[in-house]
């Protein structure tokens, strides 16, 4: 939002207030006396809702946005395609497929953020929740799984604990997009442990540390591009061909950058401000030529193409060593609402203001255009709701471009700007790294009472929008200033909004020694109200011998692979015949009962039904070389294999839904699919004795052959059946005059015959 009308500095800073439901707590954020927290009401706990792949929000703002300059995501103002890059992301989207989490590595600028954004576009269809995009720029781990957690989840305002964090992405089955990931190490795997669904793609730091072993993670390297990609790239940015030394001139910078698309668009900038330098000479040539006719000069070729060519070979190219380094000679280049802009990352370290902000702080109106030169020129970059200079800009400029005054009075501005009214939760989130910034800069200047105000005022504003990240890096900046100043009472303000942040946390020992500074300091002062505060705070903690109110337990991830596209659509088309198997067998039992009116029963399932086969599954066919692919496995149902599966069989043999007591059926859950065992007639011998039943009641026990021996005629005038070598599938036509069994009727061995009792 612009700066209002009329001095606005000289109103009061407004403290937003508001309450949020953290886990099991509802607490109150704002208040005079700080923030409080309470068992939150059963009513009043919010019931999150999986957001649909139909709707538009896929992930929070401040998440990955469209970019401004061509380097960001890929795509600038001329919606340049990727370079160079195909064979990467056919590569990547393979992974995916098949439930693969990757993690980009390579050297800052070799354009890993253009290649995460190609990759998130062609991959919109692999995983039935689509592909969820997050900004991990300043990002912890929890705010990150918050973020997932809020790009997958309808529940604002609330931030689960971490055990009902688990229970609710163990059921998202999603492509996840991280550019500039924070975390690393144990961390990183901690994210990709909470969300067993989900396949991540994520771009971390140059300098991380190698992954661990048996990481879920595997190392994609990110290289730079060919000789003639890189000529290629420049020749579209600068907006013409190259002529001859200027190729050459980019070969030798190639070399020299092994490729890094980022060089080679600073190098396009460069090639832009010789063309300004050019056009320049040509037009004072053509003045001279008006004034005077012809004059002497470099060239008498009436042709003006001729003239201009001349002309800038008086313009020598950028040395390797200026190309090498060339933020500076590109800052002084630039236009002076540019410069400006630049002045005022540089003095923030590195955080640059959305546009909204320059009018107020630098008086710089159009702040948009300020942003796209800067982004072209390769100086700065989109993410996470605001721009940053690219790496290596803010080492390069810091000694060159002081900070003159630049950030006076933005502090103030910043503190009123996150207690107005107009402004959202969205947008305070989206500023969280610039007013850190803004509390840094003033830090080092000396401000330490701007940087209490700003703290004071963006503290709950950060805690609504749940950056938790943020809040307690600005508790902690407040609190330094605050002992800066001497004052008590900041002091205990901030030690008492720590300890509601460490409750938040379910840091009960944090909490607990933050609580109790903030009492001895409030005591000291005199204050009555904030002691009463933090009593309230101490007697949640310790009412009842307990420390926290009881958090939901965590809920272990199933061992599976994502949901991806090439799985899920085979499984529909296997469930639709499982059901008219099903179907077909169910009708055979009816007309059968009917005309024998008798509850003989018969094994027609081979040996699949005896090892724990569901009898239910109808699989008449033998078919058991089919391969099963892995589908989802509906949260708190039981998988085939542990339920219904008979004595003595392995879990994980069933063959499809067991029946429960509910009604309700259940499907198998592996990490891997599963082999059916085989159906070839030899394929009994192999399996497990199988233990005899008792007749049901009301019928006799048929007799037992010999071993090698045929059974006797049987006597009830049916004919006979021939015995039966294995499968029920190898005798089709005994299988189709055998009555379905029944529960209670005995099961006929594996390789023998049943007989009918007289």
């Amino acid at each position: 939002m612009s700066q209002p009308s009329g001095e606005f500095r000289q109103e009061a800073v407004r403290t937003r207030g508001g309450e949020l439901v953290s886990g099991g707590l509802l607490v109150g954020v704002g208040a005079p006396d700080g923030s409080e927290a309470r068992t939150c009401p059963e009513e009043w706990r919010p019931r999150p809702r999986r957001t649909g792949r139909s709707e538009p929000a896929r992930g929070p703002v401040g998440g990955v946005g469209r970019a401004v300059g061509p380097l960001a995501l890929g795509a600038g103002p001329a919606d340049l395609p990727m370079l160079d890059r195909e064979v990467d992301v056919v590569e990547l989207l393979g992974l995916l497929s098949e439930g693969r989490s990757i993690r980009l590595v390579g050297q800052a600028g070799s354009g890993r953020s253009a290649l995460l954004s190609a990759v998130a576009e062609a991959a919109a269809d692999l995983a039935p929740g689509g592909v969820v995009q997050l900004c991990g720029h300043r990002r912890t781990l929890p705010d990150l799984l918050q973020d997932l957690f809020a790009a997958t989840h309808h529940a604002p305002g609330y931030r689960p604990d971490p055990g009902q964090l688990a229970a609710h992405l163990a059921e998202v089955g999603a492509i996840v997009v991280i550019d500039s990931a924070e975390p690393a190490g144990a961390e990183l795997e901690q994210l990709l442990a909470a969300a067993p669904g989900c396949a991540f793609l994520i771009s971390a730091a140059p300098d991380g540390p190698p992954l661990p072993a048996g990481s879920r993670l595997q190392d994609h390297l990110v290289a730079g591009l060919s000789r003639s990609a890189c000529l290629a790239l420049t020749a579209r940015l600068a907006g013409r061909p190259l002529d001859v030394d200027e190729k050459a001139w980019a070969v030798d910078l190639w070399f020299e950058s092994e490729g890094l698309p980022l060089r080679f668009v600073q190098a396009a900038a460069l090639l832009r401000q010789r063309d300004v330098a050019v056009d320049a000479l040509v037009a004072a040539e053509d003045d001279r030529m008006d004034v005077f006719g012809a004059v002497e000069g470099p060239v008498h070729d009436p042709d003006p193409a001729i003239r201009e060519d001349a002309l800038r070979r008086t313009v020598p190219l950028p040395s390797v060593a200026e190309t090498a380094s060339p933020a500076v000679r590109l800052a002084e280049g630039l236009s002076e609402p540019a410069q400006a802009v630049l002045r005022l990352a540089v003095a923030l370290g590195g955080e640059c203001p959305t546009a909204p902000h320059l009018p107020a702080l630098i008086d710089v109106g159009q702040g948009e255009a300020a942003l796209a030169e800067l982004a072209d020129a390769g100086l700065a970059v989109s993410i996470g709701g605001h721009h940053r200079l690219t790496a290596g800009a803010q080492d390069l400029l810091a000694p060159h471009w002081p900070a003159r005054g630049c950030v006076d009075g933005a502090a103030q501005h910043f503190a009123w700007w996150v207690g107005h009214s107009s402004v959202t939760l969205e947008q305070i989130a989206a500023e969280a790294e610039v007013m850190i910034g803004v509390l840094l800069a003033d830090r080092t200047a000396g401000r330490h009472d701007a940087v209490v105000r700003l703290a004071r005022a963006a503290a709950p504003a950060l805690a609504l929008s749940l950056r938790w990240g943020a809040w307690e890096r600005v508790l902690q900046l407040g609190l330094e200033a605050a002992r800066q100043t001497g004052s008590a009472v900041d002091q205990a303000w901030f030690h008492h909004e720590a300890g509601v942040h460490a409750i938040c946390l379910q840091q009960p020992s944090r909490a607990i020694a933050e609580l109790e500074t903030a009492l001895t300091l409030r005591a000291a002062a005199g204050d009555q109200r904030g002691v009463a505060a933090v009593g309230r705070m101490l007697d949640l903690l310790r009412a009842e011998g307990r420390q926290l109110p009881a958090a939901a337990p965590a809920v272990a991830g199933p061992g599976r692979a994502p949901v991806i596209s090439k799985i899920a659509a085979r499984v529909p088309a296997r469930l639709k015949s499982s059901r008219r198997r099903r179907a077909a067998v169910v009708s055979t039992a009816v007309l059968t009962l009917g005309v024998l009116g008798t509850a003989v029963a018969m094994s027609f399932s081979g040996p699949d039904e005896v090892k724990g086969k569901d009898p239910y599954s109808g699989r008449m066919d033998g078919g058991g070389d089919t391969q099963e692919a892995p589908f989802p496995q509906p949260s708190g149902s039981t998988g085939a294999g542990t339920a219904g599966a008979g004595p003595g069989s392995p879990a994980g043999q069933g063959s499809g839904p067991q029946p429960s007591t509910s009604g309700s059926a259940s499907h198998a859950s592996s990490a891997s699919p599963t082999r059916r065992p085989s159906s070839s007639p030899g394929a009994g011998e192999s399996q497990a004795p199988q233990q005899s039943q008792p007749p049901a009641p009301g019928q006799s026990q048929p007799p037992v052959q010999p071993p090698g021996q045929s059974p006797p005629p049987q006597q009830t005038g049916q004919p006979s059946q021939p015995p039966t070598t294995g499968h029920s599938s190898s005798a089709p036509a005994s299988t189709a005059s055998s009555p379905p069994p029944t529960s209670g009727s005995p099961t006929a061995p594996s390789g023998t015959a049943s007989a009918s009792p007289p």
